[in-house]
């Protein structure tokens, strides 16, 4: 491979809830389910991602996102399965499926988010990386992504090969793709051919309409447990049998296509691919299905809760100040940092940020992303009383919580147009030695530094608080003399004081 696997289209947030049923509701005869667990995970092409990321891929997901806490919940997932995400903006909600289980059954799916919603033009950045992918999966969901204009030319020009996971709801694939992998149900409405025959036979005039409509390289029909059938040059078709497989079939489809696209990156025959894929989902079902393929840290991705820190806390609060902000053209700054103990330093940079914009969202480490950062002896400061302290700011109007090292997933999702750090000018630090620089590059926004105030530290802070020195366990702060500059007693590093 010589460039990432991209994949474009509609993500959904699934969850999961496991429970118990022991009684009927008093009030109607319905089953009771006592939640014992669930598990979040990114559904539609966003499942498709972190499957292809799991495999050991370079992986990039173009794909909405909406302005609230789903979408939030949807970047950390992704953050945490190593996916990049280059996001579209999505007006509206989130859509969410979520599963009630109960012993491993599914009793009652509930969906909500709405009615899909058109999404945003694509940047330079994520046409750069249309043209560059070693391979490119379009999951398409219905909601809107693989019909958006921009994205279709891009496809369209490529040179790698594309694979188009169709639906029914969906456009048409682009012409010219080098394989479309319609399950059985979406071939037949897709092409809506004359019923009558069999089902290979049903499946093989399906797949050929498709192929010649589409200008397709090649059409594979998923039948589910029977393996796939599979129309390319010539008339007679490929029938590939799949291993004896039983279980939870949610996700094999993704698991299908992901595996596909991933063989055709290596450069594998399309007839090589589609029997690497039927293997690799048969042995999917037969291993647990999503519940059991889902990598371990997207798993372990637990949402970071914070209970009474008011209306200006939390990715709802952040996505509602931005919105707003973006609804009426205005310029969107963030910041971040540790911000363990509040000091005059961090509330000169807050100030500063505020001012190049017109709305200050502070992205602001978890306790556990401290300690994973400082050690365990920090924070000093829980996260909820930090962030209430933030929220109280004048210059801040919103502060959102992250579990991860990096704000990267974070600000993957607000997309501002502004990130701040604070810093020495001095230094000659510009977007090019800052981490974050590369991820606001995928939508066209910008990175700056500003300065901080010498001889602020909350290292420094800590260190003589637990030695005894300074008033109220502050340090004392010698006074230079006159014409001498004063040197910080810690220097912060391009991150900031923190």
């Amino acid at each position: 491979m010589t460039g990432p696997v991209v994949v474009i289209g509609d993500t959904l947030l699934d969850r999961d809830v496991e429970g118990t049923v022991n009684r009927l509701c008093p009030d109607s005869p319905v089953p009771v389910l006592d939640e014992t667990t669930y598990v979040d995970r990114p559904g539609g092409a966003g499942l498709a991602a972190v499957f292809a990321a799991a495999a050991g891929a370079e992986v990039a997901l173009v794909t909405a996102v909406a302005d609230d806490a789903g979408g939030a919940r949807i970047g950390s997932l992704l953050a945490a399965a190593g996916v990049q995400l280059y996001a579209l903006p999505l007006a509206g909600s989130t859509p969410e499926k979520i599963r009630l289980r109960a012993r491993g059954r599914v009793l009652l799916r509930h969906d909500r988010g709405g009615r899909a919603a058109e999404p945003g033009e694509p940047s330079e950045a994520v046409l750069r990386l249309l043209a560059d992918a070693s391979a490119v999966l379009v999951s398409d969901y219905g909601r809107g992504v693989a019909g958006q204009p921009a994205l279709r030319a891009a496809l369209a020009a490529t040179r790698a090969p594309v694979v188009w996971d169709p639906h029914p709801r969906g456009p048409a694939a682009v012409p010219g793709v080098h394989l479309a992998t319609p399950n059985e149900s979406e071939a037949r409405d897709l092409a809506k051919g004359p019923p009558g025959g069999s089902r290979l036979v049903t499946a093989a005039r399906s797949a050929q309409a498709l192929r010649q409509r589409w200008q397709a390289g090649a059409v594979v029909v998923t039948l589910g447990g029977d393996g796939a059938l599979l129309c390319h040059a010539g008339a007679t078709p490929l029938v590939v049998p799949a291993p004896a497989a039983e279980g939870d079939t949610c996700g094999a489809g993704d698991r299908f296509a992901a595996t596909a696209t991933l063989a055709l990156a290596r450069g594998a025959l399309v007839s090589e691919a589609v029997q690497e894929a039927v293997a690799e989902a048969s042995a999917y079902v037969a291993g647990g299905g999503v519940a059991t393929a889902l990598p371990a840290p997207v798993r372990a991705a637990s949402p970071v809760v914070v209970s009474g820190g008011g209306d200006r806390i939390g990715a709802a609060a952040a996505g509602a100040v931005v919105a707003e902000v973006r609804a009426a053209g205005g310029t969107v700054v963030a910041t971040g940092g540790c911000f363990d103990l509040l000091h005059a330093g961090h509330v000169a940079t807050l100030q500063a940020a505020r001012q190049l914009g017109d709305c200050l969202v502070v992205c602001l480490n978890s306790d556990v992303s401290v300690a994973g950062l400082k050690g365990p002896e920090r924070p000093v400061v829980p996260q909820g009383d930090r962030s209430r302290l933030l929220a109280a700011l004048s210059c801040v109007d919103a502060v959102m919580i992250f579990d991860e090292p990096t704000p990267h997933a974070a600000l993957s999702w607000l997309r501002p147009d502004i990130w701040v750090k604070g810093g020495d000018y001095a230094s000659g630090g510009g977007e090019e030695t800052l981490p974050e620089a590369e991820v606001l590059a995928r939508w066209g926004g910008h990175t700056v530094v500003v300065p901080y105030l010498d001889g602020r530290s909350t290292t420094d802070m800590i260190a003589a608080a637990r030695a005894g020195r300074g008033p109220a366990g502050f340090p004392a702060v010698a006074v230079p003399a006159a014409g001498a500059r004063r040197e910080p007693a810690s220097r912060p590093t391009a991150e900031g004081a923190r």
